[in-house]
């Protein structure tokens, strides 16, 4: 799933390609808005907000973007070949004069008042990359449940926005912690500085093309999709297991050696971080 720096770059593209220019095609391919013609208004502004999409249109008007899994919004020139899959899965076409873009495999796409945007997005926690940002905010919606795991904590959008499974694992890395240390059980010193690494690992990531959380040229990530290679740090092998419940479990990486707390016994996940299911 795209995390916030993705989105933001997304954002990025879409504002440079449509804002204040007037739409001169407009295709929302929903049933509950196939009948909507935004033709003839001028694009405001393209905002991110976590991992959302906000893309604002004269006369009050806000089309509202999830890309979740798979989604993702192309900007093509005039008499540029679409390439983003195949016609059925595109999902919306705004045009100007010049730029087209297409949003293909949508999973979230609704068309409502720019005043009534809280009731998509407001539900959201301070954005990483937003103006909203407060760290002391952030820091206290995570210590909401100092039972829940770490990683789980994370994750979810309404304490903080714009993590998902490459920055949670990158960052328990990082803290020494497994994703499974309930949050009231972190180290202080690793409390105190959660959000504000957290922060700092997507604002070093806003622009780049490739994501990178170590700092070397050699490799990106330290333990994300990294099982079962050696640990950058310590040379221990790197595991993977699903993390949450049922339909909603993520895959998640660590170091056994350097990271310390509760995780899943060896032989309970594989390295594409797949638990393994059992028979009785």
């Amino acid at each position: 799933m795209p995390e916030g720096d993705t989105v933001h770059q997304a954002a990025k593209r879409l504002h440079g390609s449509l804002a204040g220019k007037v739409l001169t095609r407009s295709d929302l391919r929903v049933p509950k808005y196939a009948t909507a013609d935004l033709t003839g208004r001028t694009v405001l502004d393209v905002a991110p907000r976590g991992k959302h999409l906000l893309t604002r249109i004269e006369g009050g008007l806000t089309l509202h973007s999830h890309l979740k899994m798979d989604g993702a919004w192309k900007i093509y020139a005039e008499g540029q070949r679409w390439s983003g899959g195949p016609g059925h899965q595109i999902r919306a076409i705004l045009g100007t004069a010049d730029r087209t873009a297409v949003g293909y495999r949508l999973p979230v796409l609704e068309l409502l008042r720019t005043a009534d945007e809280r009731r998509a997005v407001g539900h959201l926690g301070p954005d990483l990359l937003g103006p909203d940002w407060d760290a002391g905010t952030a820091l206290e919606n995570l210590l909401r449940d100092p039972a829940r795991p770490v990683g789980e904590a994370l994750l979810d959008q309404r304490n903080l926005a714009g993590i998902g499974n490459v920055y949670k694992s990158e960052l328990c890395f990082l803290l020494q912690v497994t994703p499974w240390l309930p949050v009231g059980a972190l180290p202080a010193e690793h409390t105190a500085r959660l959000p504000a690494l957290a922060k700092r690992l997507l604002e070093a990531n806003r622009d780049r093309p490739a994501r990178n959380t170590t700092g070397r040229r050699e490799q990106d990530l330290f333990v994300y999709g990294r099982a079962p290679r050696p640990c950058l740090r310590c040379g221990a092998p790197v595991r993977a297991a699903g993390q949450g419940d049922g339909a909603r479990e993520r895959p998640t990486y660590w170091c056994p050696s350097c990271q310390h707390g509760p995780a899943p016994a060896p032989g309970t996940a594989d390295h594409r971080g797949i638990r393994r299911r059992t028979t009785n």
